[in-house]
């Protein structure tokens, strides 16, 4: 592995113009194919193997042109104080927005009047507005209807909101992420002292998510991509990009102070820290991809693009890099380094001042327990609150207290109760049923059900053997005793099955986000089992060891719970909740925890990979196990912190959104990882091994011989550079003009 990264950054440096050009004409037909493609995405949300999904898909087949995912808004009206809304004067200002509402989209808009939806005081009453299409095909005069049905209805006095999912848009972060980016460029100029060491990782990064995000875009329409699977590419892409390219270029640096000429520092640079990158590239791979596991096609689209995006910035981390440290020249050094005159050749060389790097990993080895403990029992501790850990999907009660979905629901609550903000649908699948009246006995049966505040009649479909009715809960959508309610109406659909032959599915809105909780629980266990499983076999093959491995999945977990346990602090217990701009607690979305597990896990094992591999790099090469934790951190340390601290500022970015869900991802991300690089990875690994010593790095001797020897730390192409020939291959090729003779080494 690492003799053919060698090969190939040589090649890359040598043919910079080659290369340069291959990547932009990339970029270009990337551009092009995105800029000419379809812009429907498909934002539907299939849950295979859901009761709610097969209710979804039968309601499909037996009414013919009505869409079970179509859109849906609400409109309250609410009388001024001491008023009904049933007045002439409320009624007719009512009666007047209804009619505006009419459009080539929609399905259905009755009159508040005509649907009995008036509250029981006569203060509120509200119209159910139902569509052809589902919400991301609505088109912008369609939502512009609404917008000023709204505006008109208030204009005569009323008090008008509006909710559903007709409401929906892309939430805006385009800002937040800039203010990532600059964190992380300000990072990057701190690191390197160079302004265009800093640029490259951040060219190259935003090159690589630009092709990645921009096949995408060109793809969406072929491969039914919805709108958030960009938004999760560029996300992981950019973070990764930066981090890839910051550890390549980094290593050349290091390589030019040892005195290598160029092409032979970008050679070794990709050769060592490019072999990091593909094995850490594949980890993040491993957990993006095994996403499929949880069988929710949206999510399995989502991973695998975003496994694309992170292909590519390896891609471009062994490649485009070198070729523009070729053309940088000498200004890829700090400017105090390329000021510095060559020493004479008989001077002394000045002994070295230790790094921070240094002078932390020398003070773990002195007290390694004490450092162990610490860092286990404060993980321990802000991983508590996840033990009351409550999951769910949003819904408007989650939207800020001033959004007119917020104040909508709010208004439905109050006037009508919450269960009618998520009404429970049931289906009867009355085909080929014994009972002719099978409709009217599951009504019955379930009105004198517990927790069911109002029963709709059934509406049957033409051929009538199907018939729809709704049930409206006691309880808020999101809440404990709808679940239950849920779960009761399917167990009572048995007995009702026995007894009329009828199948009773439940389905809805408020159902589909029970089953989804209940699905991506019960994935959790066999996709951790499988990310870590094979990650761990990877790592195994990576630093030639069971026990460090088996360490770095440890890790993993305790960061990854003490993540989701601050998340649960801030939003379900609201603890700095005005720190973060959290306008509303509540039960923590159902993706959460296995989504932070897959992408948590892969960014943790980059720095796994990047700091132990210096490690195990330094132990092969003769140094003992406490020297090479020191050289590790004497040479990764920095760049590592760097790393994670660029990684925290673009998910951090994503924490200045409106939207509650991309909030919450950004926070926990971001927390996770800081976590992870400087809780786990500088502080429980270097004790770990500093108690383990060479035991650390003990493998058997029958699975030493049955694992392929990757060599990433880069002992074989040592070995070949230091032959007589002093290379790999044959130096011979294109002149460098801009070689500097003094960094070629005599």
């Amino acid at each position: 592995m690492a003799t053919f990264l060698y090969k190939l950054g040589r090649l890359a440096f040598r043919r910079r113009w080659y290369v340069a050009l291959i990547w932009v004409l990339l970029l270009g037909l990337a551009g092009a194919g995105a800029a000419t493609a379809s812009k429907s995405t498909d934002d539907s949300f299939s849950i295979p193997g859901t009761e709610a999904q097969t209710a979804f898909d039968l309601l499909g087949q037996r009414y013919p042109g009505k869409k079970a995912d179509a859109a849906s808004a609400r409109v309250v009206f609410q009388a001024p104080d001491g008023q009904k809304i049933t007045e002439p004067k409320n009624k007719a200002a009512v009666e007047k927005v209804v009619g505006e509402l009419a459009g080539p989209q929609v399905a259905s808009a009755p009159s508040p009047f005509q649907a009995h939806t008036v509250s029981k005081d006569g203060s509120t009453a509200y119209v159910l507005v139902t569509y052809k299409e589902a919400s991301n095909k609505l088109t912008d005069a369609s939502r512009d209807t609404l917008d000023a049905a709204q505006k008109h209805g208030r204009e005569s006095g009323l008090t008008v909101e509006m909710g559903g999912s007709a409401l929906q848009k892309m939430p805006e972060t385009g800002s937040t992420e800039i203010i990532g980016i600059i964190v992380s460029a300000v990072v990057l100029v701190i690191t390197f002292g160079s302004l265009i060491a800093a640029g490259l990782p951040l060219l190259t990064a935003l090159i690589g998510v630009g092709i990645g995000v921009s096949s995408i875009a060109a793809l969406a329409s072929t491969l039914n991509l919805s709108g958030n699977t960009s938004t999760l590419a560029m996300m992981i892409g950019l973070a990764v990009g930066i981090d890839y390219a910051l550890f390549i270029v980094s290593r050349y640096r290091a390589e030019l102070a040892e005195g290598r000429e160029r092409e032979e520092a970008a050679g070794r640079a990709v050769g060592t820290a490019g072999s990091a990158v593909v094995f850490a590239g594949l980890t993040v791979v491993i957990a993006l991809v095994g996403l499929a596991v949880v069988n929710i096609p949206m999510l399995t689209k989502m991973g695998m693009a975003a496994a694309g995006t992170v292909v590519v910035a390896v891609l471009v981390a062994l490649t485009l890099i070198p070729a523009l440290l070729g053309f940088a020249g000498r200004q890829v050094l700090a400017r105090k380094v390329r000021k510095a005159k060559p020493a004479d050749g008989d001077a002394a060389p000045a002994a070295e001042k230790p790094n921070m790097g240094t002078r932390w990993a020398r003070f773990v080895l002195r007290r390694p327990v004490w450092v162990l403990v610490a860092g286990i029992a404060g993980l321990g501790a802000l991983a508590a609150p996840a033990a009351s850990l409550q999951l769910g999907l949003p819904d408007d009660s989650s939207q800020p207290v001033k959004t007119t979905q917020r104040k909508a629901y709010d208004m439905i609550a109050e006037g009508f109760g919450p269960g009618y903000n998520g009404p429970l649908m049931v289906v009867v699948d009355a085909k080929g049923a014994k009972d002719r009246n099978a409709a009217q006995t599951v009504v019955k049966t379930v009105s004198g059900m517990k927790d069911v505040a109002a029963v709709t009649p059934p509406m049957p479909n033409k051929d009538g053997d199907t018939a729809v009715f709704n049930v409206v809960p006691t309880s808020k959508p999101s809440g404990e005793r709808t679940e239950d309610l849920v779960h009761a109406i399917r167990a009572e659909g048995a007995d009702l099955k026995a007894k009329t032959g009828a199948t009773v599915l439940v389905t809805g809105t408020t159902a589909m986000n029970i089953d989804v909780s209940q699905k991506l629980n019960d994935a959790l266990l066999p996709y951790l089992a499988l990310v870590v499983g094979l990650a761990f076999l990877l790592l195994i093959v990576v630093f030639r060891s069971v026990l460090v491995p088996l360490k770095a999945a440890l890790g993993f977990l305790l960061s990854v719970v003490a993540a989701l346990g601050a998340v649960v602090a801030v939003f379900q217990w609201g603890w700095l909740s005005g720190v973060f701009g959290v306008e509303e607690t509540g039960p923590i979305m159902s993706m959460m925890p296995i989504f932070m597990v897959g992408v948590v896990f892969g960014l943790a094992m980059d720095y796994e990979v990047f700091l132990v591999t210096r490690m195990r790099e330094a132990f092969v090469h003769g140094e003992s196990p406490g020297d090479a934790v020191v050289t590790g951190f004497r040479h990764g340390a920095r760049v590592v912190t760097a790393a994670a601290v660029i990684m925290i500022s673009v998910f951090a970015g994503f924490i200045g959104s409106s939207e509650s869900m991309i909030k919450m991802i950004g926070f926990g991300l971001a927390i996770a990882v800081f976590f992870d690089a400087f809780i786990v990875r500088m502080a429980i690994v270097p004790a770990v091994l500093a108690l383990l010593g060479k035991a650390a790095w003990w493998l058997p001797s029958w699975l030493d011989k049955a694992l392929p020897n990757v060599d990433v730390e880069g002992e074989g192409l040592q070995k070949q550079l230091a032959a007589p020939s002093g290379a790999v291959e044959d130096r011979a090729g294109d002149p460098d003009p801009d070689a500097d003779p003094r960094l070629t080494r005599v």
